[in-house]
Order: structure tokens, then C-alpha cells, then sequence
């Protein structure tokens, strides 16, 4: 499964980060041997009492009650409740839980293997990931059914039919009962089965619907490849149909050196008239579809692209600033949003921070200073680490306020984390902050 992508820089990453993070319960775990209590205090309901009881006080001196605390109590409903301990309980050993849900997987229905790239190394963990980041929005309907849609949108590319459902959510079952011993019991069970049975079918009906207005993915014919430094390349393609997408919004991407690995890539321009797409890809270490696309791709190679998806696109029912930070390859979407902005006519203030390193990882620069140079809402500044003394999020910082303007964030997730500190400073509501989901960085480009 892919991870999701969101609005809001309050939840830019799904349970607020790592592999899956269970909302808190108590700011002290219990000991062990003591489980966790309905009320969700565990072995620490009540505060321990001195064993030497204390001299009464003085006549003269009034006496002062003391306030107890009062037992954690935990949010949500009855099955969100027992999911989120299930999640808790199995945090620490989530590699284990991985393996052994995939081991099953794959021991019992060996005919679901073909739908996994061979090596599984960086997609080993995503399908359960996925399924236990929307176990835990299980409260939140409008997040969840929108992230599950994508989801099921999302895996047309993998293959992935309605029948293939109940055998994952087996093996999901079989791998949580078998770690989550502390706090696994029929009840806690039969709320994983509502759950599961709950997010498959919103899958399964976004895909049926998706099925009946576009294909599971697209081939595109590589037609130029400017290597803009040794390790990025700008890559432009011709979908083979026509591919609706919108600024801001990126698509992941197959080569045909690596079948069935998937990376996800943003759009570099806005939609264009004769349909061609745009891509910014850096090659990074170890990364299969970076290194194909930099290094062996050539005009006349032909990719698949997923569909698109991603909601870090423009708000055009207002005239609210636009406040644009990206790094590295991220001014990708960056320069696609000014495109947008530029052919909707709206002369609404664009101010674009594009951050770098040192001077030659600004590749994009020359096309941004082109853009301002047409058009006078828009303001391009280069922050360079090595010769600034502000790095990114500060200069956002001294260069306030900005908090009448709509922020887009895109880039390492690193920047990401900071940037969304630094906007929040500077007056911006989280609500205005859009990027794409946080962890989904930790793969994008490999």
C-alpha cells in the first residue's frame, strides 16, 4: 500500500510519526506483568502512598488539600480503544510483526508472492504499515475513507482484486495475536476484524469505481533526458492516453529494469496542452528507480505511472499569498504550483524559497528567475547552507510575516519537519500548511 498524503502540516505524518505511533495513553508504561485497565492507567491507577504517614500540621497553619491526579482516560470508541493498545503493544517489535505477517502471507497463498517485487527490502513493510496507519484514524471517517480511497486507487497498479482482501486480513489477525499477547483477547480480536473488514470494502469499492473511468496505470515514452547535474536528471514523457492530474499532485512511477517497484515522483510543471509530464529525479544510493531513471533511461524507454494523487495542490476559490518552500528536487512541485497560479491569470503574491546546499544544487534556479521575470507577484529567493547564515527554516522566520499566506512545503523529510515548525512560528495555521505525508519521503526517489 502507499502512504497517504495530507493537508495539513499538524498531521503530516500518520500517527505522528515512525513506523506507527499509537496515541498516548499514560505518561508511564506499566510495569511488567500488569496489564492495561479499561481505564487505561494499568498498574499506575493510583499514586503510591509514603509508607511513613506524615506529622500533622501545625495548629497555625491552614491545611491544604491535596490534588490528585486523575486516571489517564483514552479517547475514541470501544474498537478504536483496543486498537490503538494492540498498535501500542507491538511498537517496540514491529520488524518482527512485519515479518511474520508477510511469512504467512506468502506460506499461505503463495499465489499472492507474484504481486511483490522479488526483492522486498524497501516494500516489504508497506501493505501492513498502511493498514495500521488507518486503524488508527478509525475515528476520523472524513480522513479515513479519503486516504483509504487513494489506497485502493492506488493498488489497480499492483494487481491487487477484491479476493486478494480476506487472505491479507488473515494474516494480519495472525501476526497481531501472535505478538500482541498482553493485550490480545476475543474482544480486542472481533474490533480488528470490524476495522479490517471496514477498510478493505472502502478499498475495493474506490477501486471498482476507479475502474470504470481510468486504466490501473499508464505507459509513457521517455521523449528527453537533461541530465542537469551527475545525479539529477529532468525527465519529460508522453502518456500513451490522455492523464488528468493537477499541480502539486505527484504519481508513482515503474522502469522496466526493476518490475513491480514503484517510487514516487512529483509533477514538475503544471498540466500542459500536448500532455506531456515532467519529472525532477535525483539518484541517491542504493536507489533502484533513481539510479534506472538518472543513470540508463533514454529517450525512446518506456515507464509506467501509476495514478496521480497528493492534495498539495492551490486553493483557487481564494486570493490568499502563496508561501512556497522546496529543497532539492522538491522545487519540482514548487515550480508546478507557480505554473498553475501563472496560467489561472490571479495576480495573488507568490513567494518561493528555494533551499540548497551549495550553489550547484540550485539546477532549477535559472527557470524560477525566468518566471519572476514575467511575472511581478512573484518573488524567488535561493537560501544556500553553505553561504547563508540563516538556513531555510530560519530565513522563513526573518523574512515574516506570514500569516494572511497559504504555505506548500516539499522536499527532505527533514526540511519538511522544521519548515512546518517555522510556519507555524511565523503565524500560519495548520490548517494553511499543505505537503505530502512525511514518511511517504522516506521513500520517494529510491
Amino acid at each position: 500500500m502507499d502512504a497517504p498524503t495530507t493537508t495539513s502540516g499538524e498531521n503530516g505524518t500518520p500517527g505522528g510519526g515512525g513506523w506507527f505511533t499509537p496515541r498516548k495513553v499514560s505518561s508511564t508504561p506499566p510495569p511488567d506483568g500488569d496489564r492495561e485497565t479499561p481505564g487505561g492507567t494499568g498498574g499506575n491507577a493510583f499514586a503510591q502512598r509514603p509508607v511513613d504517614a506524615p506529622a500533622p500540621p501545625p495548629r497555625d497553619v491552614q491545611r491544604v488539600p491535596v490534588q490528585r491526579s486523575a486516571p489517564a482516560v483514552e479517547e475514541g470508541s470501544p474498537d478504536a480503544i483496543l486498537i490503538r493498545r494492540t498498535m501500542a503493544e507491538i511498537a517496540p517489535i514491529a520488524d518482527k510483526v512485519t515479518s511474520y505477517f508477510y511469512a504467512l502471507l506468502f506460506v499461505r497463498h503463495p499465489d499472492l508472492r507474484s504481486l511483490f517485487p522479488p526483492a522486498m527490502d524497501t516494500q516489504r513493510d508497506r501493505l501492513l504499515k498502511a493498514l495500521l496507519t488507518a486503524a488508527e484514524h478509525l475515528d476520523n471517517t472524513a480522513v479515513l475513507v479519503d486516504y483509504l480511497q487513494n489506497l485502493g486507487r492506488g493498488h489497480r497498479k499492483y494487481g491487487t482484486r477484491a479476493e486478494h482482501y480476506p487472505a491479507v486480513g488473515e494474516c494480519l489477525i495472525g501476526a497481531l495475536s501472535r505478538y500482541a499477547t498482553g493485550t490480545w483477547s476475543p474482544e480486542t480480536e472481533a474490533a480488528w476484524v470490524r476495522a479490517y473488514t471496514t477498510i478493505s470494502q472502502v478499498m475495493i469499492d474506490a477501486a471498482a469505481a476507479d475502474e470504470l473511468r481510468s486504466p490501473p496505470w499508464w505507459h509513457a515514452e521517455i521523449v528527453t533526458h537533461d541530465l542537469r547535474t551527475p545525479e539529477v536528471a529532468i525527465l519529460t514523457v508522453r502518456p500513451n492516453q490522455p492523464y488528468p492530474f493537477l499541480a502539486g499532485q505527484y504519481t508513482s512511477v515503474e522502469t522496466p529494469w526493476w518490475p513491480r517497484v514503484w517510487r514516487h515522483y512529483s509533477f514538475a510543471s503544471a498540466p500542459r496542452s500536448d500532455g506531456l509530464l515532467t519529472f525532477h529525479v535525483k539518484a541517491v544510493p542504493a536507489g533502484w528507480v533513481s539510479n534506472a531513471l538518472v543513470h540508463r533511461a533514454r529517450p525512446g524507454d518506456v515507464i509506467r505511472l501509476g495514478p496521480p494523487t497528493g492534495s498539495m495542490t492551490v486553493d483557487h476559490t481564494t486570493d490568499s499569498g502563496l508561501l512556497c518552500l522546496g529543497g532539492g528536487t522538491g522545487i519540482a512541485p514548487i515550480k508546478a504550483l507557480v505554473e498553475d497560479v501563472a496560467e489561472r491569470g490571479a495576480r495573488r503574491p507568490v513567494e518561493v524559497f528555494y533551499g540548497a546546499r551549495t550553489d550547484h544544487d540550485l539546477y532549477e534556479i535559472d527557470t524560477l528567475l525566468r518566471l519572476q521575470q514575467s511575472h511581478p507577484w512573484l518573488a524567488v529567493r535561493a537560501i544556500i547552507d553553505q553561504l547563508a547564515h540563516l538556513q531555510l527554516p530560519d530565513a522563513i522566520r526573518e523574512y515574516g510575516p506570514w500569516s494572511e499566506y497559504d504555505a506548500y512545503l516539499s522536499g527532505p523529510p527533514g526540511m519538511i519537519r522544521s519548515g512546518v515548525d517555522a510556519l507555524r512560528d511565523s503565524g500560519i495555521p495548520s490548517s494553511r500548511i499543505r505537503h505530502d505525508a512525511v514518511e511517504e519521503l522516506l521513500v520517494v526517489g529510491n
